[in-house]
Parts: C-alpha cells; structure tokens; sequence
C-alpha cells in the first residue's frame, strides 16, 4: 500500500514562497493498493491535482471525514466527477438532521458554486458511513466518530497486510489535564492501535493550545502522545495551521523530535510518498 500526500494545510489554503515546502493546499491524501485500487481521502483544495490522476479506471471512491468548508472546498474541481457516465462512490458521515447528500447538496449549488449536485455527468453514488466496516477492492476499511465539532469520521484502511490510519482533524486531549487519557477511553485509540502510518492533526503548538480548547485540534505534542499511546510505527504531522510557515514548521518538527519520539516522526507535506512496504 502506497500513500501520497496532496494537501496537508488545515482550515485554509495558504499558498505562497513561504509554504512552499510542506504545501498550502488542504486536507487531500490518495492511497494506492498493491494491485493498483486507489482510495481518495478529503476533497480539500488538493484533490483538484489528484483528481486527474484519479481518471483510469471504471470507478472512483472518495472517503470524507468531515464537512467543514477545508475539507470539501475542492469537490466541485474533482475531475473525475465531470467524466460521463464513471462511477463515482463518495462515503462520509450524516448529521444528527441531515443525510450526507442533502448536506452536500448546499455546497454543490448556488450561491457557493455554480454547477448543482444532481447536474454532474458522473454516475455519483453517495454513501453514509458510522462503525460498520466497508469493503473496497482490496481496502478493508473502519471507521469511527472522532473527537472534533459536528459529525467526523477517522478512517482506518488496512491492505497487503498493512494498516494506515487518517484523523486530519481531531482533539483526543479535550478535557485532559494530564497525561493522555487511557487507551479504552482515548478517542480514536482502536482506529490507531498498531498502525504502520498514522496521519494525525498537529495544527498547534503549546503555547496556542489553550486559546483553541475546543476547537477540535491538536497541539503538535500532543499528536506524539496520542502515536505513542497508540503504538503507531509512524508519524506524519498534518493539518499545519496557515499562520505557520515552513520555518515554523521546521522548528515545530525539530522541537518534536528532541522530545526522542519512539517512532519516526514526518512533517507532512505535499507531494510525500510512503510505501508502507518498505518503510522500516
């Protein structure tokens, strides 16, 4: 299983000389299965270069983990919805009020984009996930409400005999004074337990945590402490705040692995690939 980082940014796009390196694009991530199945994850501002990478095969499957604007505001520039007649699966959470289509709809039309929902050429086919397990070609796929505001998902995709897990946005420290909480009672802890790559939110540092209590983030410590209890073989920082350029970032990394990580620790940025069958 391959996995290809192509937006890393949080809450908004932030383009520019002084992100160049980690990428100002938001939340978009493909994995690739060894026999060549393709999952999209997010269909933030970096889904719109992934999608033309996404056009050779009979179908297409994109998995939402939430419907904050950072996180489908490129939907409508996916290309492989304007292929007639291709099947296009989407997977993502209800509300408590509304289904996953009805609350896409009201982005897919005016006033916010110009081209409706039901007008796509695409065979869209849209699907409402909680607990249950989806099958996916070779993907088997878990999901799970995470700690973070209005409904959201975290994903856990295991292929080849390797798992990956993605939580883009989430706050497993809210309401913890301490140390992280146990594992049982962690938020998104079964999702990441064993991983071989977890993907997790690390939007802050320590010093703008407190001001954001709620907010459904993570500090870039606190992402550490929720891999280590997870026994996660990998990090990869994700979700970087706009107001933080690349040398923030450096510092942030550098400041993370001088705490001596027991794994590996990446910032992410676009254009990162990991092979998970290689990686040490």
């Amino acid at each position: 299983m391959k996995v290809v980082l192509w937006g890393t940014r949080g809450s908004l796009p932030a383009a520019g000389h002084s992100t160049a390196r980690y990428g100002g694009n938001t939340s978009s991530v493909q994995v690739i299965a060894d026999d060549g199945t393709m999952l999209a994850l997010d269909a933030g501002s970096g889904i719109r270069p992934l999608g033309g990478k996404m056009l050779s095969g009979k179908r297409v499957d994109l998995l939402l983990t939430h419907l904050h604007m950072d996180h489908v505001q490129g939907l409508g520039f996916f290309a492989p919805m304007y292929v007639p007649g291709l099947e296009v699966h989407i997977w993502g959470p209800s509300s408590t009020t509304h289904g996953l289509a009805d609350r896409l709809r009201r982005y897919l039309s005016p006033p916010l984009f110009p081209v409706r929902l039901r007008d796509l050429p695409c065979k869209l086919h849209i699907h409402e996930l909680l607990r249950d397990p989806v099958q996916i070609g070779p993907f088997n796929i878990r999901t799970d409400v995470v700690c973070h505001p209005g409904a959201t998902l975290g994903y856990r995709i295991e292929a080849d005999g390797k798992v990956l897990t993605y939580l883009p946005d989430h706050e497993p420290a809210l309401g913890v004074g301490g140390s992280m909480l146990k594992r049982g009672w962690t938020s998104g802890h079964l999702l990441a337990q064993g991983s071989d790559l977890l993907i997790h939110d690390a939007q802050y540092d320590d010093l703008e945590y407190p001001s954001r209590i709620g907010w459904g983030h993570s500090t870039i410590r606190h992402a550490l402490e929720f891999a280590t209890l997870c026994d996660a073989r990998r990090l990869v920082t994700f979700h970087h705040d706009p107001s933080h350029d690349d040398d923030r970032l450096d510092t942030m990394m550098a400041h993370l692995n001088s705490l001596g990580p027991k794994m590996p620790v990446i910032g992410g940025s676009e254009g990162h690939e990991y092979d998970l069958n290689t990686l040490p």
